[in-house]
């Protein structure tokens, strides 16, 4: 039986990994994302779970360990945030390449310098081409099933490959509301066991990681990886639609919110949907047709579900909670590139919001909106919430 409890958003991804009760979990904490690790402890110190929770010296070490478990079978799960994620990027890739379905609590945050421990997508936005599948919870309750979620679509065999589970650091980490936990068993049936392809412990098929790949074979291994991620969205809507009739929650790959009539869209990610999704019900009170997007799944990016939903609208607004120096921003990116690729042309503006932390409040998604309704449109980034 289901029960409901006010709770965080790091100890809703600890509660879920409790149920999920991984064989190996190596952490090394860092705020945002340090209430993690600490919390699944008190599971192991309490014989909660059976998992083995490995210690280490530094993230780079965390995130190695992981890989080295995956390989070698075991369910795997971690978090951190910012710098430690900085510091796990060598490792990124190759556990992409080896095919290891981790699942990892990230909590976003700011990269520094200059030292600041708040959130933006600065360090989920620099691993976006490392082979990871990206996903971003607007919510606790979003983070939560994300999670049990993550497991399954990580350990398909058409897919086989880590999952960066994305929340707001503080916004949604630190933030107490209403989470419906589903019942032990039933996540557990839910997930089932880990059926792994090629185990490094498998003594009677013995085999090798990370041999040497040069001119002869590197390519092809790439492109092996480019065709897992070809598969991703169709084995995430199949998972999402067995969860969505186990809970009644369905999360679809794009969120879209009153899209279909909509003149205007603002697109966006994360915690920072509700404040656009209240304006445009204000907005909508005002006699003004506009609508919000938000993307979930960034990686791989679903840009058939993206065109569908704006291919209809006069103006966009493409919000990012993090800035490519000397370049557009990233999500902004991707949605240009989804309507060339379509042959559709809409008016879009960029904006850059809440780095390092500064709150997005409802009057700057307007601010946004604004621009569109009274065609104030530019190819220049623009800075919601910026001090003059």
């Amino acid at each position: 039986m289901s029960r409901k409890d006010i709770t965080s958003g790091n100890w809703a991804v600890a509660e879920a990994m409790r149920q999920i009760n991984p064989d190996v979990v190596a952490a090394y904490p860092i705020t945002p994302s340090t209430d993690i690790p600490m919390k699944f402890s008190e599971f192991v110190a309490d014989g909660l779970v059976d998992t083995n929770l490995v210690t280490v010296e530094s993230e780079h070490s965390a995130i190695s360990a992981c890989l080295a478990a995956a390989v070698s079978g075991a369910r795997v799960m971690t978090a951190s945030s910012a710098n430690g994620v900085a510091l796990m990027h060598e490792i990124f890739p190759i556990a992409a390449s080896y095919r290891a379905p981790i699942v990892f609590g990230l909590v976003n945050r700011s990269l520094g310098a200059p030292i600041n421990i708040h959130c933006d997508h600065s360090d989920s936005m620099a691993e976006r081409d490392s082979g990871w599948i990206h996903i971003y919870c607007e919510d606790g309750q979003e983070v939560y099933d994300t999670m049990i979620m993550a497991v399954r679509i990580a350990e398909h065999k058409d897919v086989l490959l880590p999952v960066f589970v994305c929340q707001d650091g503080f916004i949604t980490s630190h933030c107490f509301e209403p989470v419906e936990f589903m019942d032990d068993e039933e996540v557990r049936s839910f997930i089932g066991e880990r059926d792994p392809l090629f185990p490094l412990l498998d003594i009677d098929n013995p085999v090798a990681y990370g041999s040497l790949a040069l001119t002869d074979y590197y390519f092809e291994i790439k492109r092996q990886q480019v065709e897992a991620m070809k598969h991703v969205e169709r084995v995430y809507r199949e998972v999402a639609g067995e969860f969505a009739k186990k809970t009644g929650r369905d999360y679809p790959v794009v969120d879209t919110y009153k899209t279909d009539d909509a003149d205007h869209i603002m697109v966006i990610m994360s915690s920072a949907a509700g404040a656009a999704k209240d304006t445009v019900d204000r907005l909508r009170e005002k006699g003004h047709k506009v609508g919000c997007l938000r993307i979930r799944l960034f990686r791989p990016f679903p840009a058939k579900a993206v065109v569908d939903a704006l291919k209809g609208a006069k103006s966009i607004a493409v919000l990012d909670r993090a800035a490519s120096l000397g370049a557009p921003a990233p999500l902004f990116t991707e949605i240009k590139g989804a309507l060339y690729d379509a042959g559709i042309h809409i008016p879009a503006n960029t904006y850059v919001y809440g780095l390092g932390g500064r709150d997005f409040f409802p009057h700057n998604a307007e601010e946004a909106f604004m621009d569109l309704i009274n065609n104030n449109m530019s190819p220049e980034e623009r800075y919601l919430g910026l001090r003059e």
